[in-house]
């Protein structure tokens, strides 16, 4: 009986057994040693040694039952704490991937939300049917334009990043001026068909035909000074022009018509609005708009107003 007990309280002292697992232990032993001496009467049979060594074995026997029956439940609770671990696990790779699923979600809710015209590449290349109208038009402030008494519009996500530009290039003393903005199929046909009665066929060199023009997205502006004026004449050799090609891609524009491209005449002026990512892209790479494909043009659309 007393080896029984110390190698017990061996155990529990060296942590063989858990806290919880000591104490239900030690009240396991109280209620067998309580039965045990009821059993064992005091009267002439304790004097008995054979029958009280009897009951004296069987006692240890029973503890170490309870012993085994213990560490088997501990190790049963260290695989439940593996079990239990392995599901947290699983529950954190099911939370990361439905925040995965969500960002997912909110790409594609910004895609449908964003007119894919808005980057397509028009100027003789994709055409943009006569009923096409920007969802929202926000009017230019008279300050920044050419002809104070007429009116000038702007698809209203670019209106602010418009605004920013204009008076950033104010601040550092830049009089940049917008001269033509948003223009419907319909302007754009009478603006081709006036050019085309002065110019002829050589009007196609700088104007495009209505439904291949930039203009009609309501992304796009035609800059000029109170100096140029109307005629363009000279504004490459322009501090606003050498202004624009600094700072323009930090509002999301870029310059449409580089010297040599494939499509119309170098049209320093003329800047369209395609976003930061995509300005900041095509600035660093030391290319244009037209130098990409279309589907690689569409992969910022998704944060086109971002």
């Amino acid at each position: 009986m007393v080896y029984m007990s110390r190698k017990i309280l061996h155990n529990i002292l060296n942590h063989k057994i858990s806290g919880f697992s000591s104490f239900l232990l030690i009240i396991l032993i109280s209620l067998i040693v309580f039965n045990t001496y009821q059993e064992i009467r005091f009267d002439e049979q304790i004097k008995e040694t054979g029958n009280l060594n009897d009951k004296l074995l069987k006692l240890e026997q029973k503890t170490d039952d309870i012993e085994i029956v213990l560490l088997s439940a501990q190790e049963e609770n260290t695989t439940l704490a593996d079990a239990l671990a392995e599901a947290r696990e699983n529950a954190n790779d099911l939370e990361r991937k439905f925040e995965r699923v969500n960002d997912n979600v909110d790409e594609l809710e910004k895609i449908a939300k964003t007119d894919p015209e808005l980057l397509q590449k028009y100027s003789k290349v994709f055409f943009l049917n006569e009923h096409y109208i920007p969802a929202d038009l926000d009017t230019i402030p008279s300050k920044y334009t050419y002809d104070q008494n007429r009116k000038y519009q702007i698809h209203d996500d670019v209106s602010d990043y418009l605004n920013d530009l204009l008076e950033e290039a104010e601040d550092d003393n830049i009089d940049l001026k917008v001269i033509s903005s948003f223009r419907s199929f319909d302007e754009q046909a009478q603006l081709k068909g006036a050019y085309t009665v002065n110019y002829g066929s050589g009007a196609n060199q700088f104007s495009a035909d209505q439904g291949y023009s930039e203009h009609q997205l309501g992304t796009t502006v035609d800059f000029t000074t109170p100096e140029v004026g109307a005629t363009f004449s000279g504004f490459a050799q322009t501090e606003a022009y050498e202004w624009l090609l600094k700072n323009a891609h930090k509002f999301g524009f870029t310059l449409s018509y580089p010297q040599d491209n494939q499509f119309y005449q170098f049209e320093p002026w003329h800047w369209r609005f395609v976003g930061r990512d995509l300005a900041d892209d095509l600035r660093d790479d030391g290319i244009h708009f037209y130098d990409l494909s279309q589907r690689d043009i569409d992969k910022y659309i998704v944060d086109l107003f971002d």
